[in-house]
């Protein structure tokens, strides 16, 4: 079976919802952000994290598998989604995760710690959650787009890789 779906997980900066909107763009596919889409049926994000971490994770898994039954989207998932490997084997069941491996040094320089409940502690605080994660992106994903500096080498990358598995003539990024 063909996946039906792009899912992109990685640390919070990292890139999903960017890339993920310019792949569904040039592949004329849906883009659904998971964090968005919790926001606006459940509440903002720092209010559930308010209930404690247990809780957003719950509405989190619920959301996921929700979107893990539809087809033609491309996902950018919340950085913890891979904390429950259920997450991982419902997005699976339609879908092909591609794993956005952006160094950590560059994710410090350009993300707003203060819109992130779970960066309160500042900066110490993302390169532990990197350290914790890591090992699970790697072994979670399909695809492991290593250091992923460049959002269009990104891009194009997957949608090689995603014509390649899927068998669908993609768009390519412009020059």
């Amino acid at each position: 079976m063909k996946p039906k779906n792009i899912v992109f997980t990685g640390m919070m900066g990292c890139g999903k919802t960017t890339a993920g909107k310019m792949v569904a763009q040039l592949n004329q596919m849906q883009f659904l952000d998971l964090d968005q889409m919790i926001e606006q049926r459940w509440g903002s994000i720092p209010s559930l994290f308010e209930r404690g971490e247990a809780y957003f994770r719950a509405v989190e898994s619920e959301a996921v598998s929700e979107v893990s039954e539809m087809e033609g989207l491309v996902i950018a998932t919340g950085g913890g989604v891979v904390k429950n490997l259920e997450n991982i084997t419902a997005l699976k069941k339609k879908g092909i995760i591609f794993f956005i491996d952006r160094p950590i040094e560059d994710i410090l320089t350009d993300i707003d710690l203060s819109t992130r409940p779970l960066l309160k502690e500042g900066k110490n605080r993302l390169i532990q959650l990197f350290h914790e994660r890591y090992p699970l992106y790697v072994k979670t994903c399909d695809i492991h787009l290593k250091d992923a500096k460049h959002l269009e080498d990104t891009v194009q990358k997957v949608i090689e890789l995603w014509s390649n598995i899927s068998g669908n003539q993609l768009n390519q990024v412009p020059e």
